[in-house]
């Protein structure tokens, strides 16, 4: 967990200055519901991005 708030800073929140609470916590928000667990490579998918390899999983016939 420590990791990804690492990220969160490091990728997104460190660039901006917010006047407000809530600008904060929209930036935070579009941070994780956009960007990481959509657009963001990830180790544990092959170095794909979520939205490839959920696609990918969905196409795959399941073994019966």
């Amino acid at each position: 967990m420590e990791f990804f708030w690492g990220k969160l800073k490091q990728e997104w929140l460190n660039e901006y200055k917010f006047k407000t609470r809530e600008e904060a916590k929209a930036k935070a928000f579009e941070y994780v519901m956009i960007f990481y667990n959509r657009k963001r490579i990830h180790e544990t998918y092959g170095y794909r991005t979520p939205e490839d390899y959920y696609a990918e999983k969905l196409k795959t016939p399941k073994a019966a």
